[in-house]
C-alpha cells in the first residue's frame, strides 16, 4: 500500500468511525409471484356461479342420490371459488403489499392494479410514498457547551419493504427517534459559532454540516430499509436564557471587525497623505509635526464624531 493510500485511510477511518454500525439485514425484498387479477377474478366468478347453478339444478333430479351429489359438489365449488377469490389484492401507486405464507416472507407486490396471490398468504400494505417527518424544536449543548435550539425535516421513504416490515418494529417511529438521536448528536459535535477561522460551526457551514447530518442518518435507518432523500436544519438558535448574552458578543465582533476596517482604511489614507505632500513638496515636516499630522489624521479619521477643528493663525510652530 502506498503512502498516499495510508493517509486516506487514516483520514477515512475518524470520518468512519462517527458513523454509528447498525446490524446487517437478515432479509431483503424480493418480487412475490403474483398473477393479474382480472382473469382471477372471472375464473373465480365463473366457479361461483358453476356451484350456484349445480345447487339450483339439484332440485330437479328426482333421485335422492344425484340429488345430494349435485349439492355437493356444487357447494364445495363454489367454496373454492370463494377461497381463491380471497387472493385478489387492490395495489394503488405508491403501495406494496408484503406477502407472507405461514409466517415466511414469499415477496413484494409493488405492481399496481387488481393481482392475484396464494388465497392463503397474508398482505400487509405498506406505503411506498415519499413522506416528511419534522422534529420538535431540541434543545441542546454545543460543543462549546453552550445551550441552542435546533429542529430539522427529513424527506424519506421506504426503499425496501421486507427490512421496513421485519428488521423493526414500526418503522415511522424508528425513523422519528433516529433523525432527532442523529440531530442530538451533529448539535454536540460542533458548535454554534466557530472561534477559530477553519473551525466547522452550525451556522457559518450549514450547507457541510447538513451533509453529514443526512450520512449520518442513512447509515441510521438503512437497516430498517428506508431511504433518506433530503435533511435539513429548519430552526438554529441560542437557547433564551444566553441568547441576549450571544447577542452582545456577535455586537461586540462586529463592532470590532468594523473598527479594524476603519483602522486600515485609515492608515492607508494617512499614508497617502504623507507620500503625496512630501511628493509634491507642499510643506516640509519633520519627524515631530508628522507624528503630529498622523495623530490628528487617525483621531479625525477614526473618531466616532466629528472633529472639531482648530485654526491655527499663527506660524506652523505655534
Amino acid at each position: 500500500m502506498s503512502t498516499h493510500d495510508t493517509q486516506t485511510a487514516a483520514q477515512a477511518a475518524p470520518a468512519a468511525a462517527d458513523v454509528p454500525e447498525m446490524p446487517a439485514p437478515r432479509v431483503r425484498e424480493t418480487v412475490a409471484h403474483s398473477i393479474g387479477g382480472g382473469l382471477a377474478l372471472t375464473l373465480g366468478l365463473v366457479g361461483l356461479l358453476l356451484g350456484i347453478g349445480m345447487v339450483v339444478g339439484a332440485t330437479a333430479v328426482t333421485t335422492t342420490a344425484g340429488k345430494a351429489l349435485l349439492i355437493v359438489f356444487g357447494v364445495l365449488i363454489a367454496l373454492a371459488a370463494f377461497l381463491a377469490m380471497c387472493g385478489l389484492n387492490m395495489v394503488a401507486p405508491g403501495e406494496a403489499r408484503v406477502v407472507q405464507l405461514f409466517g415466511r416472507y414469499r415477496g413484494t407486490i409493488r405492481q399496481d392494479g387488481l393481482r392475484w396471490v396464494n388465497p392463503l398468504t397474508s398482505r400487509v400494505k405498506i406505503s411506498t410514498r415519499v413522506r416528511n417527518h419534522e422534529t420538535a424544536v431540541l434543545k441542546v449543548n454545543d460543543a462549546y457547551g453552550n445551550p441552542i435550539e435546533l429542529a430539522s425535516v427529513v424527506v424519506w421513504r421506504v426503499a425496501d419493504t421486507a427490512q421496513a416490515t421485519f428488521e423493526v418494529d414500526d418503522y415511522i417511529e424508528f425513523v422519528s427517534t433516529q433523525t432527532e438521536a442523529a440531530v442530538r448528536h451533529i448539535a454536540i459535535e460542533y458548535p454554534y459559532d466557530a472561534h477559530e477561522e477553519d473551525g466547522l460551526s452550525l451556522r457559518g457551514n450549514a450547507e457541510e454540516i447538513t451533509e453529514k447530518l443526512a450520512v449520518e442518518l442513512r447509515a441510521r435507518v438503512d437497516a430498517a430499509g428506508v431511504e433518506i432523500i433530503e435533511s435539513r436544519f429548519t430552526h438554529l438558535a441560542y437557547a433564551p436564557e444566553i441568547a441576549s448574552a450571544m447577542l452582545q458578543r456577535q455586537q461586540a465582533g462586529a463592532v470590532v471587525a468594523a473598527r479594524q476596517l476603519i483602522v486600515e482604511g485609515a492608515v492607508g489614507m494617512v499614508e497617502t497623505a504623507l507620500a503625496r505632500i512630501a511628493e509634491q513638496d507642499i510643506v516640509e515636516l519633520d519627524s515631530e509635526r508628522k507624528a503630529a499630522m498622523v495623530s490628528n489624521l487617525m483621531v479625525v479619521l477614526c473618531g466616532d464624531r466629528a472633529a472639531q477643528p482648530v485654526l491655527n493663525t499663527g506660524s506652523l510652530y505655534q
